[in-house]
């Protein structure tokens, strides 16, 4: 045998946790038989991560656990985890489950652990093992107890014990332990990770006022894992839920069929319609037509027997069903059809990686083939810069993937122009880009349209004037004479100069 085949042979054996997301950015789980340090600040979800880790072994793979309190008694963690649905005294009755109560009582002396022996601790674990068959426990949380102990090299030889204890008996082990910094000491005595097999860091960040919690894997000893921070989200219906970047791969299928915008000239515009894997991003002032047109988008998938999905986070629903009453549309009977599903939230009632999970889960549900988010610069409100940025690239990664065409709606700052914050995160990844703008030309304020970009396809490169009326959108002729529009500083030009801009302009191109 090779000396590569050898090594081969010799990978660590890996114990899939079924924790949503998490197996991915791990690379298929935690070492078989090892101990893993699940180290973070309050808040950051560490014993939710260790219950859900005994919660998906029953589930999803029949697999016994024990979980070891420290800290809170049994009844305490069992009310909390019902809100996740999660039955622990079935498990318990059948014998699936079963709590070693090591939690200290309000009455206990700190003075007694100078002499604290934890093999009795460990027999009763390992007795526990023993008795259901366990392939997996938890320990929540050493803190607890080490902070009890006056010096480090007793907490670092205790840890080194109890880790040691748990490899004997076979058993995969998740301990929590606190930090009190979210960039600094990995644990609270500094010793930990150094005794642990694995490290695993959950972080609780305040950016500005808005949270975001992240993981990150710092170790797998002797096993490859994915490098970084990933966010995650906390969820009633899943738990603990990883949201891997990283799961995004480059390699969904460009589909070749066009459909329409549901405003022709607007098709026409664009070379024949939009793709139907495209995501279009939709930039414009308050009140340029941009709901109208994810209106007339909607309608015109229903025609053609499509199911759409809008989820709009600045309007309500009574709003959005008169105003495309307005345009004759009726959204009402579209909905009883099972044609359309109307979603209308705050952007601020959730987070942002728990929007992106429901909106999965609603495609998932309701198999759409169109979907607009009016608009996705309300959703920036409730996000950073990097989690909103990974937001877009899930979301539309997601659906290009489900071959869905998505429209997405973006205010820009002022009424006649000038590039969105929201526009500047997301323009490289979005298929096509369309501008609606006003314009002012002598004392009058008009409306312009534009097709900024459209990956695959020639499109018109005029800015098109276009007016609104109870038909919906018209779009009619190029502006002529007329510049600055984009910048927001539209100057209307007498025809000598606009001959003579023209003429430098193709003097220039016949020189290239």
């Amino acid at each position: 045998m090779t000396e590569s085949v050898k090594a081969k042979n010799c990978k660590l054996e890996r114990l899939e946790t079924g924790l949503p997301g998490f197996d991915h950015i791990s690379l298929g789980g935690l070492p078989k038989a090892r101990t893993t340090l699940i180290s973070g600040t309050a808040g950051s979800a560490k014993t939710i991560f260790a219950c859900q880790f005994l919660v998906e072994g029953i589930k999803k793979f029949e697999q016994s656990g024990i979980f070891v309190t420290l800290e809170e008694n049994p009844e305490d963690i069992k009310k909390n985890m019902r809100s996740f649905g999660w039955d622990i005294d079935e498990w318990e009755k059948r014998g699936k489950w079963r709590f070693v109560d090591a939690s200290f009582q309000v009455d206990d002396s700190a003075t007694i652990l100078d002499n604290y022996d934890f093999g009795a601790l460990l027999a009763r674990i390992e007795h526990a093992v023993r008795k259901t068959g366990a392939k997996r426990v938890c320990i929540d949380s050493l803190s607890t107890v080490f902070g009890r102990f006056p010096h480090q090299e007793i907490v670092r030889n205790e840890i080194f014990r109890i880790s040691s204890a748990l490899k004997s008996m076979g058993v995969t082990t998740v301990i929590t332990a606190e930090r009190t910094n979210e960039y600094g000491e990995i644990a609270r005595y500094g010793v930990e990770e150094f005794v642990t097999d694995n490290v695993i860091v959950l972080r609780n960040i305040l950016e500005g006022e808005k949270r975001r919690r992240t993981i990150e894997i710092l170790k797998l000893r002797g096993a490859s894992h994915q490098k970084g921070e990933y966010p995650f989200t906390v969820s009633e219906d899943e738990g603990l839920i990883v949201i891997p970047i990283s799961q995004i791969e480059l390699k969904q299928r460009s589909s070749d069929i066009r459909i329409s915008s549901g405003i022709s000239e607007l098709d026409n515009m664009c070379g024949g319609g939009f793709f139907r894997d495209s995501v279009i991003l939709l930039s414009g002032a308050t009140g340029t037509g941009k709901t109208l047109t994810v209106t007339q988008f909607i309608a015109h998938g229903a025609m053609s027997g499509e199911r759409s999905l809008l989820l709009a986070f600045e309007e309500s629903r009574d709003q959005l069903f008169r105003n495309a009453s307005g345009w004759g549309i009726d959204f009402e009977d579209l909905e009883r059809k099972g044609l359309l599903k109307v979603i209308c939230d705050y952007p601020e009632c959730r987070s942002l990686e728990d929007h992106l999970i429901v909106m999965k889960r609603e495609i998932e549900e309701f198999q759409p083939k169109r979907m607009a988010v009016d608009s996705v610069s309300a959703l920036e409100r409730v996000a950073t810069i990097k989690g909103f940025r990974e937001f877009i690239i899930g979301i539309s990664s997601y659906i290009k993937h489900q071959e869905i065409a998505g429209l997405f709606t973006a205010t820009t700052p002022t009424l006649v122009g000038g590039t969105s914050a929201t526009e500047t995160h997301i323009s490289t990844l979005t298929d096509s880009i369309i501008l609606l703008r006003y314009v002012e030309i002598l004392g009058e304020m008009r409306r312009g349209l534009m097709i900024l970009k459209m990956r695959g396809s020639r499109h018109d490169k005029d800015i098109r004037e276009f007016s609104i009326d109870h038909k919906g959108m018209g779009i009619g002729k190029p502006f002529r004479n007329v510049s600055g529009i984009l910048t927001g500083n539209p100057m209307q030009l007498e025809n000598a100069e606009s001959d003579r801009l023209k003429g430098l302009f193709k003097e220039e191109v016949y020189r290239i």
